[in-house]
């Protein structure tokens, strides 16, 4: 049996230990409500990345119309892989601006747990699935789907904080 810290509680650690700033900023990148990451932020240090996580998705079911807005529009639209075919391409295309055109956001959804080979599928298929919810059913799903994808994008924040360097030294940060 390994007592070797696993990259996930290294890099909690280095993430409890960076300044307030540093840790918004990286918390912004994994969800883009700046309600949401300086709640996170302030609550430090977490004793574990389940805790962290938990928070993510408190934090997550308090935020305000505003806040998901603003989350949403730190998002990009998922696209595909520039190799695959060009119908592909346009077919999600014009799934995405339809989809904005109804509900005046980018289409989000976590594709954790499936292979690359499915996205466009699962893509396409959850727009159409989608266009159909009346905009409160929708903003409810939306939200839904960015706290999965920031519980994904926490994980791997934790993984590449514990293998590399601090990714935002202090010389090289400017605060906001």
């Amino acid at each position: 049996m390994s007592t070797r810290p696993s990259a996930h509680s290294s890099g909690l650690g280095r993430f409890n230990a960076w300044s307030r700033d540093q840790a918004e900023a990286a918390l912004l990148e994994c969800c883009g409500s700046t309600r949401w990451a300086q709640r996170l932020a302030a609550h430090r240090p977490y004793p574990d990345v389940d805790t962290l996580i938990a928070a993510s998705d408190e934090a997550g079911y308090d935020l305000a119309p505003a806040d998901l807005s603003e989350a949403l529009t730190a998002e990009s639209a998922p696209c595909l892989h520039h190799d695959a075919p060009r119908a592909a391409h346009l077919a999600l295309r014009a799934a995405h601006a339809a989809y904005e055109s109804r509900f005046g956001h980018v289409f989000v959804i976590c594709l954790d747990g499936l292979r690359p080979s499915q996205h466009v599928d699962q893509v396409l298929a959850a727009i159409r699935t989608r266009l159909a919810h009346d905009p409160d059913e929708e903003r409810a799903l939306t939200a839904e789907e960015m706290r999965r994808l920031a519980r994904g994008r926490i994980i791997e924040l934790m993984t590449e904080a514990g293998r590399a360097p601090d990714p935002f030294p202090q010389a090289a940060y400017a605060p906001r």
